[in-house]
């Protein structure tokens, strides 16, 4: 799971030092094996400050902890760094279906919702297309996202929207809104065994 770090600067990609996670619904190992795959990649680091303060990663941990009855995770907060690293890093933990890769990140923040449904359209447009860059206003998890695009083109990944909204359409304010949206990559027909 990768998402942008918003408290910390940081230089590359952040792990924990910690082995499990916990949230109200119980607790959740961490991929060491995994984490350990990946700390020879220069741009990554191990930052417990990190992830101390930081949403991104643990607003996705209830979903997955409904949806999959057991996982490993393996959390990254993504900081200034390129997307071909992030793809250098989904590349040596690739495992094929074993695999599943979550990539947080909002879209348009504090627009007018007529407004934020046309950029986060665009956005959406862009992902579905495999266009990459995003526009790191248009998606504050832009780099992690783009990322994802390049491992996508690789392993002939085809992505399809689930889902768009922003917070106009739960009981919030129009005025200013943010945006979300929930995109799965599956294998394309044309490359499935």
């Amino acid at each position: 799971m990768l998402g942008p770090a918003h408290r910390m600067l940081i230089r590359g990609l952040a792990l924990p030092e910690a082995e499990v996670f916990e949230t109200p619904l119980g607790r959740i190992n961490l991929d060491i094996a995994g984490m350990e795959a990946i700390k020879p990649i220069p741009q990554v680091i191990v930052s417990n400050q990190a992830h101390a303060l930081e949403h991104s990663l643990e607003v996705q941990l209830p979903f997955l902890q409904c949806l999959l009855p057991d996982f490993s995770l393996l959390p990254l907060l993504v900081g200034h760094t390129y997307d071909e690293v992030v793809a250098e890093v989904l590349e040596t933990v690739w495992d094929g279906d074993e695999t599943l890769i979550v990539i947080s990140s909002d879209f348009s923040h504090h627009l007018p919702y007529a407004l934020a449904q046309q950029v986060d359209n665009e956005t959406v447009d862009a992902i579905l297309s495999l266009h990459a860059p995003l526009d790191p206003d248009r998606a504050c998890g832009s780099i992690p996202v783009d990322g994802l695009i390049l491992a996508a083109q690789k392993h002939h990944l085809s992505p399809h929207l689930l889902d768009l909204r922003n917070s106009g359409d739960t009981a919030g304010a129009h005025d200013q809104v943010v945006g979300y949206a929930a995109i799965a990559f599956t294998e394309a027909h044309e490359h499935a065994n």
